[in-house]
């Protein structure tokens, strides 16, 4: 096989793993009506003038199965944190006490969990297209080396191959979508 062409597919397959990681981040800031500390994730909050990520200005952990807390490593940056969870329009409120802020979690209405479920499927949605934009960029990629004189039935093999890949990462997608959706629809 061309060494360019088995690069070409293990960057494929690099890259549909990233897929299936950036589905798995994605689903995880999804509310379920429980507290989880990823619900914050990819939360900036302005430290000293620059974009921090928020897990780097404070220390978020969950007191209960409603509740997160935010211990700031630095006391007067808690304003600054509060006011980036108002701004992020997360649909909840948090409560300074001068050293700790507290989020509580409400619990989700019927129509807010069918809104989560569709985004949910969205989100899996996208995955799939990407996964299938790297399946198409794969194909061309082994076209092109069997033109090269790259053998048609070693071509072929590769396809199906590339194709056996794409079915089980959409198996994947599927499994976190379908478990994302159970979870936003338990109360």
């Amino acid at each position: 096989m061309s060494e360019l062409l088995s690069e070409h597919l293990e960057e494929a397959k690099m890259l549909m793993d990233e897929a299936i990681g950036h589905l798995e981040s994605e689903l995880l800031k999804i509310r379920t009506g429980k507290a989880s500390p990823a619900m914050l994730s990819g939360l900036m909050v302005k430290y000293y003038g620059a974009p921090t990520p928020i897990n780097q200005v404070a220390n978020i952990s969950t007191a209960d199965s409603r509740t997160l807390t935010l211990q700031p490593f630095d006391k007067t940056a808690i304003g600054d944190i509060e006011r980036a969870i108002f701004e992020a329009n997360l649909g909840v409120t948090p409560q300074n006490d001068g050293d700790l802020i507290r989020i509580n979690i409400p619990p989700l209405t019927e129509e807010r969990r069918k809104q989560l479920a569709k985004q949910v499927k969205a989100s899996g949605e996208d995955a799939k297209i990407v996964i299938r934009n790297i399946r198409r960029d794969a194909m061309e990629a082994i076209k092109k080396e069997v033109k090269n004189g790259y053998p048609e039935d070693a071509g072929k093999r590769k396809e199906d191959e590339v194709q056996g890949w794409v079915n089980g990462y959409n198996k994947k997608i599927e499994e976190h979508v379908e478990n994302k959706e159970k979870d936003v629809m338990t109360l």
